[in-house]
């Protein structure tokens, strides 16, 4: 199992488009195969900053998002939107230990 934490600070005139793209892409993410979990996280302290957390069954998984359609056109409609790069924080998960504990 893999857990990503992508930190992302994005432009405060972009906030509402970059929700709006990530919302597409969370609803497109969740359908895949071997994902565990997609959330989609807004700082309540700073409105401008996200993290998405990203679980995969396998590094094989994670690795075929990045090949989705809608992750390809995520990353490309969202790129001039940030205020700086996301940072993507790859994590090992110690519990829950059972995958089945993560499903939807």
């Amino acid at each position: 199992m893999i857990v990503t934490l992508v930190d992302i600070h994005v432009k405060k005139d972009k906030i509402s488009e970059f929700i709006e793209a990530t919302r597409e892409n969370h609803r497109n993410s969740i359908t895949e195969t071997g994902n565990l979990r997609f959330d989609f996280l807004q700082n309540t302290n700073d409105e401008s900053h996200f993290i998405l957390y990203e679980a995969y069954e396998s590094e094989e998984a994670a690795a075929e998002h990045k090949k989705t359609e809608h992750y390809l056109k995520w990353r490309s409609v969202v790129e001039s939107f940030m205020e700086r790069p996301r940072i993507g924080t790859p994590t090992r998960v110690i519990e829950p230990s059972d995958p089945d504990s993560w499903r939807y």
